[in-house]
């Protein structure tokens, strides 16, 4: 049986710094992509990793081999809900011959990790920043590990949430796990859009 976990981080000032410019740097780099998306119609993931990866890498040293390849995750799941979902007002059926938009990626988008960039070890959570690895103890139920050992990791995402009082935000981490021999292409750690609406942390230029 699938499980979604969100873990909210309980975080230092300067850790919210990190974590925001971490945030930061990966929305560039989904709007890096982003024009080469709408000009080849090209968003298969491996396709768009074959195009693009050399010149992200090269553009965009400091966020590291791991976090281009997620941010090519980013963008071609993105598309696919946005140009390939039956319900999406920009479904390529209703675009007909018109260019595709061009997507832009707002600060709020979500970050993906994979196992090199995010581990959980003995309790303990490290995790890529842009300046090193941040850590964060973690006091998790027994279910919850058992459910880490016996179940695969599909996807972690890191999501900004509500901010305080005081105006900081909050950020928690969504794991998506799944049994090992279930295909779950289609599973998500993030909420889909409702009907005739696109991912919050999208915008689209218009189509001319």
């Amino acid at each position: 049986m699938d499980a979604l976990l969100r873990i909210p981080l309980e975080t230092t000032p300067a850790q919210v710094q990190r974590l925001l410019q971490l945030q930061q740097g990966f929305a560039q780099l989904c709007n890096a992509l982003a024009p080469l998306v709408q000009q080849t119609r090209v968003w298969n993931r491996v396709a768009l990793h074959h195009l693009a990866y050399r010149q992200l890498r090269e553009a965009f040293p400091q966020m590291g081999s791991q976090m281009v390849c997620n941010a090519i995750y980013s963008v071609s799941r993105t598309c696919r809900l946005v140009f390939q979902s039956p319900s999406s007002p920009l479904h390529l059926d209703k675009l007909g011959d018109r260019p595709l938009p061009l997507l832009r990626f707002g600060a709020n988008s979500p970050v993906y990790f994979d196992r090199h960039t995010l581990s959980i070890k003995a309790g303990q959570l490290s995790m890529f920043t842009l300046d090193g690895r941040m850590r964060f103890e973690l006091a998790l139920a027994p279910e919850v590990q058992q459910r880490f050992a016996q179940q695969k990791l599909r996807e972690v995402v890191l999501q900004q949430g509500q901010a305080s009082a005081s105006g900081v935000p909050s950020f928690a981490l969504v794991f998506l796990l799944v049994d090992h021999q279930q295909e779950q292409d289609g599973a998500s750690a993030l909420p889909l859009p409702q009907p005739g609406e696109l991912p919050e942390y999208v915008m689209v230029d218009e189509v001319v």
